[in-house]
């Protein structure tokens, strides 16, 4: 039932409308919205079904088992719309896949990116990105991790915690103060294999959308000289580029949980009696549909203006991505509201699509930037341009 024809824009070229019609194929055959109680597990499953079938390809550069020459935003977006829309949890893998690897593909050195990119587009390897901190969420220049060097290594102390995929990982891409300058100039970048004496990922996090998150310990982890991955006191740089090409995909994921809910709204409505007709014919309904569409049409917009920014244009979007989801994440909360409601009674009923879709929206609104901290960046932008 889903609405494709935004595939027809002009954003998109063949082979994106090739990705988005086969993937929602693939999806509709091996992926189901809804999961059961061992969420690792099935994390880790889907991860390998991801990489046997080809589509976390798209997360990494086509040198090392890629499907494109560099990181493809629009790609990235219509995979994660699109998995979003049959289940969070398949899009909650592809997206760490992605994140967790992003910072190696943009500064990693050449055996960085070999011993790592292509086990994680075959999904042999499962990626994280190790950023927030107990007293440090959206402000990350005042992380207090710190690497302190140590001979030809670093010797890592502190935690970090709401880390995605922690636990499982075989990796992470960590970020800690190293203290070349105060405040943002001094933070870096590290490869840590998950295995790593001194890292404890005990600490699992339950949240209202299940899936594998952990608070992550280091006493005394030891790395390696060549585990810093690019220079020196650019961490926060490096996290800020890696965060701007996967930020605008968090929007489409926000879409797909959109596109699903009113999808399932739609249906309830053409189906629910009410008096001689259905609740398709009752003015308070049409008024919530209308409301709906047009909300995932400008999300959706705002979406694949920003993917076209970056892959075309070959500039930085720092404000259209952050326009696409602070746009996308809050009319999706908002969509998915009206959904809920239209089910009535059903609709907070455990299993029932709509109510594990309320549930899946709302992280969306917090992680990878705020949409308070949008607000600002797009503020800075403006006047910026102005000035």
């Amino acid at each position: 039932m889903a609405d494709k024809s935004f595939l027809a824009w002009p954003f998109f070229d063949a082979a994106h409308r090739e990705l988005g019609e086969a993937l929602d194929d693939w999806a509709a055959r091996e992926i189901g919205h809804a999961h059961g109680d061992d969420v690792d597990q099935e994390c880790r499953a889907l991860v390998r079904k991801l990489g046997s079938s080809g589509w976390l390809r798209h997360c990494v550069p086509a040198e090392y088992g890629g499907a494109s020459e560099t990181l493809d935003v629009r790609s990235l977006c219509l995979i994660r719309e699109t998995l979003a829309r049959h289940s969070g949890l398949a899009d909650f893998a592809f997206a760490m896949q992605g994140l967790g690897s992003g910072t190696i593909s943009l500064f990693g050195t050449p055996e960085q990116k070999a011993a790592w990119l292509p086990r994680v587009a075959k999904g042999e390897a499962i990626a994280a990105f190790a950023l927030t901190e107990p007293e440090s969420g959206s402000d990350v220049a005042s992380m207090t991790t710190s690497a302190v060097r140590d001979g030809d290594g670093w010797v890592i102390n502190g935690a970090k915690t709401l880390i995605s995929n922690g636990g499982i990982a075989d990796y992470y891409v960590l970020f800690a103060r190293t203290g070349e300058a105060p405040g943002a100039k001094g933070i870096s970048a590290f490869i840590v294999p998950a295995d790593t004496p001194g890292l404890d990922a005990s600490e699992r996090i339950e949240v209202i959308a299940p899936h594998p998150l952990a608070t992550l310990r280091f006493t005394d982890m030891r790395l390696p000289a060549d585990a810093l991955l690019g220079e020196a006191g650019r961490g926060f740089a490096q996290a800020m580029a890696t965060l701007d090409i996967f930020r605008t995909s968090v929007g489409a994921a926000a879409l797909g949980f959109a596109r699903r809910a009113l999808d399932e709204a739609t249906t309830r409505v053409l189906s629910r009696k009410q008096g001689s007709g259905t609740l398709a014919d009752n003015a308070v309904m049409q008024s919530y549909l209308a409301e709906m569409a047009l909300d995932i049409d400008a999300s959706a917009l705002l979406i694949y203006r920003a993917g076209w920014v970056r892959d075309v244009e070959g500039r930085a979007n720092t404000r259209e991505a952050a326009m696409a989801k602070l746009h996308a994440t809050d009319s999706a909360q908002h969509v998915i509201d009206k959904a809920v409601q239209m089910f009535g009674g059903m609709g907070v009923v455990r299993g029932v699509p709509v109510e594990a879709l309320y549930r899946e929206i709302r992280a969306l609104r917090i992680y990878e930037g705020a949409s308070e901290v949008q607000k600002l960046v797009i503020a800075r932008q403006h006047l910026k341009g102005a000035q």
